[in-house]
């Protein structure tokens, strides 16, 4: 069973990874076009320019959700749907299944 420092080497390690393809499949796409069409260097320079940006983007975002604490994608946070309120309804009582103690006038 694999340790959690190798499983984190193995994540990042499929971000770059990530990073790499956008950049050779926006390239591959820009020399085909620049082939097809005559337009010989400028969409295979675009599409470098945007696999760069695209891929990049990916790659911050999912290295700061790789290094947050707790769940990586735990939700919206948004009430009833995991969020702290789950177990309450609109107007703070307890719904459903529900094990809060507001609103219980006790």
């Amino acid at each position: 069973m694999p340790s959690g420092r190798d499983s984190s080497g193995m994540r990042f390690a499929g971000i770059g990874f990530e990073l790499v393809a956008a950049v050779g499949a926006l390239m591959l796409m820009g020399w085909w076009i620049d082939r097809h069409f005559g337009t010989t260097p400028w969409a295979l320079v675009i599409g470098a320019v945007v696999g760069l940006i695209g891929g990049m983007y990916n790659l911050v975002r999912e290295a700061l959700g790789a290094t947050r604490p707790g769940p990586a994608r735990s939700g919206s946070g948004k009430p009833g749907r995991g969020g702290p309120d789950a177990g309450q309804t609109e107007t703070g009582k307890p719904g459903a299944g529900g094990t809060g103690d507001a609103g219980s006038g006790s």
